[in-house]
Order: C-alpha cells, then sequence, then structure tokens
C-alpha cells in the first residue's frame, strides 16, 4: 500500500497504525466503486453502516475530519485499487464542500486522474534490494509464459542459473512462488508483461 497523506500524525496513527480503514465506509465506497462521492453519502446512510463503520464516522468527527470527496479510480487488476479521499478543513460543512465541487468538480477529478496515473506508473522502491537487469528478464519470460528450459535457451544459460535468477528475484520480492514475483514485480512496475 502506498499512503500519501498530509492528516496530523496523530489521526494517522489510529486511523492506519491502528486498522480503522478497514471499516471506514468511504474507503469500503471507493474499494466498491468508480468515480467520485461525497461525504453526504455517509451522513445519509449513517443508519445503515455496521457498527465499525459508525465508529469510524464518530472517531472522525472527534478529529475534525467531517467534509469532503472520495475518488476511486478504475485499475487495470482487480487485485489493485486506487482512491483519494480529500478532506475539507476542520468545520467546513459539507454543503460548501458539495458546491465547489459543483463548479470545479470536473477539474478536481481530471488533476486526480492523473495524479493517480502518474503514481500508479512509478516503480517501487520497497525491495530488499533491487531486481538485477537478468532477474527481470527471467520474470519477464516467465510472464510470457516460457519454461526455465525455454528461458536458458533465449538466454543463453543453464537452467541452474536461470532457476538461481528465479530465486534471487523471488528472495527481493519478498515472496515464495515465482507465480507471485512476476505478480508482485508487474504491480509494482519493476517488470512489463504485454497482454495480447
Amino acid at each position: 500500500m502506498l499512503l500519501l497523506s498530509n492528516h496530523d500524525p496523530e489521526y494517522l496513527r489510529s486511523f492506519m497504525d491502528g486498522g480503522m480503514y478497514f471499516n471506514a465506509p468511504m474507503v469500503k465506497w471507493a474499494s466498491e466503486n468508480v468515480g467520485a462521492c461525497s461525504w453526504k453519502w455517509m451522513v445519509e446512510n449513517y443508519d445503515h453502516l455496521t457498527p465499525a463503520e459508525q465508529d469510524v464516522v464518530n472517531y472522525n468527527r472527534s478529529m475534525g475530519v467531517t467534509a469532503g470527496y472520495s475518488i476511486s479510480f478504475k485499475d487495470i487488476s482487480s487485485r489493485a485499487k486506487g482512491g483519494i479521499g480529500l478532506v475539507a478543513p476542520a468545520g467546513t460543512p459539507q454543503e460548501k464542500v458539495d458546491e465547489t465541487w459543483e463548479r470545479h468538480g470536473r477539474t478536481i477529478l481530471q488533476m486526480n486522474n492523473v495524479a493517480h496515473l502518474k503514481m500508479t506508473s512509478l516503480p517501487y522502491n520497497t525491495l530488499r534490494r533491487p531486481l538485477t537487469p537478468r532477474q527481470r528478464e527471467v520474470l519477464e519470460w516467465v510472464g510470457d509464459g516460457k519454461t526455465t528450459q525455454d528461458i536458458a535457451t533465449i538466454m543463453g544459460l543453464t537452467p541452474a542459473t536461470v532457476e538461481k535468477h528465479l530465486r534471487l528475484a523471488r528472495d527481493a520480492l519478498d515472496v515464495e512462488t515465482t507465480a507471485q514475483a512476476v505478480l508482485k514485480a508487474s504491480f509494482q512496475n519493476q517488470i512489463f508483461v504485454l497482454n495480447d
């Protein structure tokens, strides 16, 4: 997960480290929808929220996080989801946020789409160590459906050397299987597998 925030660290400790985001109504909305949603939705549906979701709403109220918009993006995989929560300054009524959205929402949405696309195209730097060019290449060949023997022939290596590159790639990516390595490296833009 990549999280960028300008919230107070005290708020983030409870919301993120305390796991409150698992029950946050607008996070749930973003995980199930694409587009933009006024936090008015949360107020209108408060009675239909679970007790855990209501606890998050009440915590947000206590921290002055009461008005805003959530934006959810369409992603290339069902296993990945991007969203942005735009929080109004404490004390701002939701009606004022909705008026601003009415006037400038299209531009705000476009700006956030550009920011999301830029963030998803950046390579991650969370590896134990960076993948080497050979490790990236063997993962790309696996992603293309090649066997260890095929890869060895294509790259002019022995099958044992190919296996060594795959093992080191799995270690660098902190995964157990080569399939997981291909998936994680692809999501992190470490390799680029073309789909036909």
